[in-house]
């Protein structure tokens, strides 16, 4: 009978030490090794609150030496000293990442500290606009959505590539939003599909230096950002609510797990992907 699988015969027993000698060089899985991060530098913008801390939690929590930004320098001691509460080894920056002088700042800040960047997680995102997008005839409203929610992206991965190595990772903060525009956040959704493609396209570019992209598109998460689309709503009555197969808005906790497992070497042969992290809401073909 033939097999199905060309490379192994059905009567040939599988080994387990063939998945180790086959991972690309410079790579070993995380086998369930809670502090897989151990020796690296992690640095998370946007990540005094919601997703990017919770994400910053978890790789600190992994071992990493988690580098925090965010505008606020209140903010930023308060997440500091949260972070370590729980032992975690953590550099706070009050530092906002949407013009090019600031990034340099940051990316230099950052190493000169640490001397290395290992893991970059991108999360910023600013929404001056809500309502129909052809409302919107504020120039400069499109402009700062662009600058931030695009551009600062792009541009900070590009500044961080000369202090990142093989077996680095970037992981981007989208959103669902961009698969499935809503019609009172237009210019806020065509950006967050612009990074979808983003992703995609510096996947295939950073592939060959061995360094590993991916996005996050988050759905309704419980965070200050989105307390407009879900804080005091009636459960009986919120139509946005119902259309959410699993029933209920998500914990920034949920979505930095996954962001955690992005970065990590389980996530080894993952690139240029964005995965949708948002209770079953259609998002997909």
């Amino acid at each position: 009978q033939i097999s199905p699988f060309p490379f192994r015969s059905r009567s040939q027993p599988h080994i387990n030490a063939m998945s180790a000698t086959l991972l690309p060089t410079n790579v070993s899985n995380s086998g369930g090794n809670a502090r897989w991060a151990e020796g690296k530098v992690a640095l998370v913008t946007g990540a005094t609150k919601g997703i990017g801390f919770s994400i910053a939690e978890r790789l600190g929590l992994s071992g990493a030496h988690v580098v925090i930004c965010s505008r606020d320098q209140k903010n930023v001691d308060a997440a500091v000293k949260q972070l370590e509460a729980k032992k975690i080894r953590v550099t706070g920056l009050a530092i906002h990442v949407g013009t090019m002088e600031a990034r340099n700042k940051l990316v230099k800040a950052t190493v000169e500290k640490t001397g290395k960047i290992d893991i970059l997680v991108s999360n910023v995102a600013v929404n001056p606009v809500f309502g129909p997008m052809l409302k919107v005839t504020d120039e400069k409203s499109w402009d700062k959505v662009f600058d931030v929610n695009v551009k600062s992206h792009f541009f900070l991965v590009k500044e961080c590539l000369p202090y990142m190595s093989r077996g680095s990772s970037v992981l981007i903060v989208s959103s669902y939003t961009g698969y499935t525009p809503q019609p009172l956040l237009g210019a806020y959704s065509v950006s967050k599909t612009s990074l979808i493609s983003l992703t995609k396209v510096l996947g295939t570019e950073l592939a060959p230096k061995g360094i590993r992209i991916n996005a996050l598109a988050p759905g309704v998460i419980k965070t200050k950002f989105s307390e407009a689309l879900w804080k005091d709503k009636d459960p009986e009555s919120d139509a946005q609510l119902a259309s959410i197969p699993m029933g209920r808005y998500g914990d920034p906790d949920e979505v930095g797990a996954l962001g955690c497992f992005l970065c990590s070497n389980d996530a080894s042969y993952i690139t240029g992907e964005t995965i949708v992290v948002a209770g079953g809401l259609q998002s997909r073909l």
